[in-house]
């Protein structure tokens, strides 16, 4: 495992407005050179940028990492009308974000939502995307994980204390990360909480982000023909050996529709892994230093 990061500030805070000018956040990890490529990292569903407090330190040794909160989440406003807690909407978010920052090419770490999003980057503008890293997450959702999350998602009771909290995110995530120390979850508690007005701990995403996702009319759309639009871009899959979000059966066939895929299977891990195990980290460092950044 990745040592917790003991730096007090290894990133900047960064505002931008949305695309409806929703005022939205996001940490910058500067890279060690004034034009170090950069590495957009995206959360998942219910998560925040805090999620990549390990991963960004290590990938900024040689990038400038970007890790966006979605609108929302931790310290971007809530959207005070649920329906734009979509896909659509948070793509063109981070349409507005990459103009921001001076439109340069990325590469892409998504998680879960953030694996989506990412997809829909590298089709919605290709000439900025150098290559996508897509964390437990593919064209096709495995409709047993949908069911899970939709049980959970902004649904979770309140809690009264830290440890309290950190019971509760057990009973989340404790199938997919079944191998954690009471110090690890505390410190991952801290990421996906944080205190309200009276101090106590609370999910830090709006929980109409679950009532939207509930409401969506049917099964979530496969995305195989833009999976095919995106055979020549380079991109790594991880699987959590156990996930119920990116099944067997859609992970062998991603690599049949795209042969240049590179995969890895991460042992003892649902959905989804943490990236701070060290198949992962080394998968992703070596697929980055590959790309043209």
């Amino acid at each position: 495992m990745v040592k917790e990061i003991a730096l007090a500030d290894p990133f900047r805070d960064f505002a931008w407005a949305g695309h409806d000018g929703l005022p939205l956040y996001a940490r910058i990890y500067e890279g060690p050179a004034a034009l170090s490529p950069t590495v957009l990292c995206l959360h998942g569903l219910m998560r925040n940028c805090r999620d990549f407090e390990e991963l960004a330190p290590h990938l900024q040794r040689n990038y400038r990492v970007i890790a966006p909160d979605l609108r929302g989440r931790g310290r971007s406003a809530r959207d005070p009308n649920m329906q734009n807690y979509q896909a659509g909407i948070y793509l063109e978010d981070l349409l507005a974000l990459l103009a921001a920052i001076g439109g340069a090419r990325v590469a892409v770490v998504g998680t879960s939502l953030g694996g989506i999003l990412a997809m829909m980057l590298g089709n919605a503008v290709p000439p900025l995307i150098a290559g996508i890293v897509l964390n437990d997450i593919g064209p096709e959702i495995d409709a047993s994980g949908v069911e899970r999350i939709k049980g959970y998602a902004g649904r979770t009771p309140p809690v009264g204390d830290w440890d309290e909290a950190r019971l509760q995110a057990q009973a989340v995530y404790g199938d997919a990360w079944p191998d954690l120390s009471s110090e690890r979850w505390a410190i991952l508690t801290r990421r996906g909480y944080r205190e309200d007005g009276g101090g106590n701990p609370q999910v830090d995403a709006d929980p109409l982000i679950g009532e939207a996702m509930r409401a969506a009319p049917g099964a979530p759309q496969s995305m195989w023909p833009a999976w095919q639009t995106l055979r020549d871009l380079p991109t790594l899959a991880i699987r959590g050996a156990h996930s119920d979000i990116l099944s067997a059966g859609t992970f062998a066939r991603m690599k049949a529709e795209m042969p240049k895929l590179v995969q890895v299977s991460v042992p003892n891990r649902g959905h989804p892994p943490l990236l701070d195990e060290p198949e992962c980290l080394s998968a992703i460092d070596g697929f980055l230093s590959g790309l043209d950044l």
